[in-house]
């Protein structure tokens, strides 16, 4: 669709009308568009051209005027017709029963604006700043304009697939700076003051002005949804708008890396930790905007009352530039977990480098992440385990609780795929690790990890040789030992981080299990007090 300016040489008089090619785009929502005109005919004409003359765009007086809902069914609307829309069926018509209203509204309704002028004097909207026009510069600073609400959905749509290209459902979210939150407020306050007591602004505004960001999802939700083919909820996969002014982009290098991944601008996607830090910086300033806004609501009333619109346009002014856009998308991070057994003295838990050389043949995480990672199709993941043990004690028994946190997975594992999971992990050659109770967790899954924390006792064995040979009456001595008192000394392998003192802990108790033919080797297995230190059994021990 689009909308032409014609002149008309009886008159001289420039009418904006809707092409031919523009109509029977339009045909089969010819009743819907009826509706939609008919709305605009009953807005009050001088509190729009109002609007014009600020520099507003018609999709915020639209939106100003509580029609945001009806617009979002004319996703395809091109701004040259909903401009042209507004010039006909309002500015282009006198109103008589408006000349009687008062001396403040006639000076209004005297302004001739005409949406041909509007669109040269203003580049882009004061108040939304080119938001609700799908306006925004790309991440070579190119300025786009999208002409519908359509179009600039397609993009957002088509930067999805790219990525993702299966999702069951998507929860969209939008970031806005606070100079949008600031023209908002004072448009509002120039509202309540200006239009306070009229009849349509208690009736219509109050209840069905809606905020940019929300006018925003409104146009591209439904859209979305069908180009997407899924729905929109409170699901786990995010779609994030992020817009910047210019400042901020400066501030942030293109190729500035969070937690080693890139920062990509527009068409391109962030991860989940570049949206962590996101979110974090974004809060914090919403939180600073949210303490200062009283004190500039107050300011602002008090200086709308002594200099009228033309303060209100200084305000509004303070920022004329489109913002530049960042398209976020990503799947909140899925975590899988378990118990892991490990049967090599020769394993790590985590990769363990020592001036470039691997301490170790492999680690705990590596054999399990890196098999969890590409089933997921997943970013990268982070190894979270409830204590550790060193290098060359064997994890046994019932295992240790661990959860792998896979970011942003292109695939959500089902219960099958799960269990060839664990069976391909179990099944590996060297036999260095297992795992057993693999499932996908929800964030209540941290329950598992506290699972193993808050266990008060650890039971552990070890090999012990004595250089004499071992007797019944040892074994009688060792057993009866129970609730024995010891003074522990810092482990020499975190002296580098810990402070050399000794701390009191329990043995509860101990049991000798003699060994067969060899009277000097016996297995001493003790159920011991936790160890705060770091929870990691002496060498030479086995864990249970």
């Amino acid at each position: 669709m689009a909308s032409e300016v014609v002149q008309d040489n009886s008159g001289g008089d420039e009418r904006p009308q809707i092409s031919n090619s523009a109509a029977a785009n339009v045909g089969e929502e010819v009743e819907e568009l009826k509706l939609l005109q008919d709305a605009v005919y009953a807005l009050p004409t001088y509190a729009v051209k109002d609007f014009f003359s600020l520099g507003a765009c018609a999709r915020c007086i639209f939106r100003l005027f509580g029609l945001c809902q009806k617009i979002s069914s004319f996703p395809s609307l091109p701004t040259a017709t909903m401009n042209a829309m507004l010039e006909k069926n309002v500015l282009g018509r006198d109103r008589d029963d408006n000349c009687s209203g008062s001396a403040e509204r006639k000076d209004s309704g005297s302004q001739q604006l005409s949406s041909q002028t509007f669109v040269l004097e203003h580049a882009v909207c004061r108040i939304c700043l080119g938001i609700l026009d799908y306006v925004y510069h790309d991440e070579k600073e190119i300025l786009v304009k999208k002409d519908s609400a359509y179009e600039f959905a397609r993009i957002v749509a088509e930067s999805v697939k790219q990525e993702h290209p299966q999702i069951d459902s998507f929860s969209l979210e939008v970031s806005l700076p606070p100079v949008v939150m600031d023209n908002e407020q004072v448009v509002r306050s120039f509202m309540r003051k200006k239009y306070g007591s009229e009849h349509w602004f208690l009736q219509k505004t109050l209840t069905d002005c809606i905020s940019i960001k929300d006018a925003l999802k409104l146009s591209i939700l439904d859209t979305l949804e069908k180009l997407l083919g899924t729905k929109s909820n409170l699901s786990t996969f995010r779609i994030r708008l992020t817009y910047e002014t210019s400042e901020e982009s400066r501030r942030k290098p293109d190729n500035e890396e969070i937690d080693g991944c890139k920062r990509r601008k527009t068409n391109m996607l962030y991860t989940a930790d570049e949206k962590q830090a996101s979110e974090t910086s974004g809060s914090k300033n919403f939180a600073e905007h949210e303490n200062k806004q009283y004190e500039c609501t107050e300011g602002f009333a008090k200086d709308l009352e002594g200099h009228g619109s033309d303060y209100l346009k200084f305000q509004l002014e303070k920022e004329s530039q489109p913002f530049g856009l960042v398209f976020l998308c990503y799947r909140c991070p899925i975590y899988i977990g378990g118990r892991y057994l490990k049967y090599s003295r020769n394993v790590s838990q985590t990769c363990w480098m020592i001036e470039d050389e691997r301490m170790g043949e492999a680690s705990v995480e590596e054999i399990i992440g890196g098999s969890i990672l590409p089933l997921c199709q997943g970013d990268g993941y982070k190894f979270h385990a409830a204590g550790r043990e060193d290098i060359d004690v064997r994890m046994l028994g019932t295992g240790r609780p661990f959860l792998v946190e896979v970011q942003n997975a292109h695939q959500v594992p089902s219960e099958e795929l799960i269990k060839e999971m664990e069976m391909k992990i179990n099944s590996q050659e060297n036999k260095l690790v297992g795992v057993k109770n693999l499932k996908i967790l929800d964030n209540k899954g941290w329950a598992l990890m506290r699972e193993g924390e808050a266990e008060k006792q650890k039971q552990y064995a070890a090999l012990v040789w004595i250089s004499r040979p071992f007797n019944d009456d040892d074994s009688k001595t060792l057993s009866s030992l129970q609730e024995m008192q010891i003074l522990q000394k810092t482990p020499i392998r975190v002296l580098h981080r810990r402070s050399p003192l000794e701390r009191e802990k329990v043995i509860h108790w101990m049991k000798v299990e003699k060994i067969a033919g060899s009277c000097q080797y016996f297995l001493l297995h003790l159920c011991t007090q936790k160890m705060p230190i770091i929870d990691e059994p002496r060498h030479g021990m086995d864990c249970h």
